[in-house]
């Protein structure tokens, strides 16, 4: 008789359902799917690469049990070493669209892999978007669509402001939440199965 096939579990660490959508599409659908609680708060000085790999780390590290995989990830949208913040209200979408207007910004993916063996293992995405210039009017049409509430910058790529971005330089699914070719990266140095 062989040895019997070792089981991998992989927990989604993430509340956001863009994220288990694109897992989805590497094949791969999550055993159980959490969402750490975690203190959110940028540190004093913190710049926008160091947070979201401290977010991504932090919300794998929080829910980690030693005995299955944690995949967590965290997206951030940079106006220079400005992080935006989640519009949750309109008046915050419309100033972060009005900032963003007619120029580039990054936006930084970061995800973070607690195998059960107790190694974090950890990849950044980074992405260029440059938005058309906007009108008062545009973006009055993209705020009455109501994509932005809960959108890092207040917007969301995957939706209507994909007709706004002139350019992106990067990762689609990593602007989206989950950069797909680091995630299968990732998973594979792990020794997790991905097709």
């Amino acid at each position: 008789m062989g040895a019997a096939s070792p089981v991998f579990e992989l927990v989604l660490a993430s509340a956001s359902p863009r994220r288990r959508e694109l897992l989805a599409r590497l094949g791969i659908e999550p055993d159980a799917v959490l969402a750490a609680n975690i203190d959110e708060t940028p540190l004093k000085g913190e710049l926008p690469r160091a947070y979201t790999q401290r977010m991504a780390r932090e919300k794998a590290m929080a829910l980690s049990d030693g005995k299955r995989f944690f995949l967590s990830g965290d997206t951030v949208v940079a106006a220079g070493r400005r992080i935006l913040p989640k519009a949750e209200d309109e008046a915050t979408a419309r100033q972060c669209l009005g900032l963003l207007s007619g120029r580039r910004h990054r936006v930084l993916s970061a995800i973070a892999l607690a195998a059960p063996d107790g190694k974090i293992r950890e990849r950044l995405s980074e992405s260029m978007v440059r938005f058309k210039r906007l009108s008062p009017e545009e973006i009055d049409a993209y705020l009455a669509s109501g994509e932005w509430h809960g959108k890092a910058g207040g917007y969301a790529i995957q939706g209507r402001a994909e007709g706004l971005v002139a350019s992106l330089q990067g990762s689609h699914s990593g602007v989206v939440g989950l950069p797909l070719f680091e995630t299968r990266s990732l998973l594979k140095s792990a020794g997790f199965p991905v097709g």
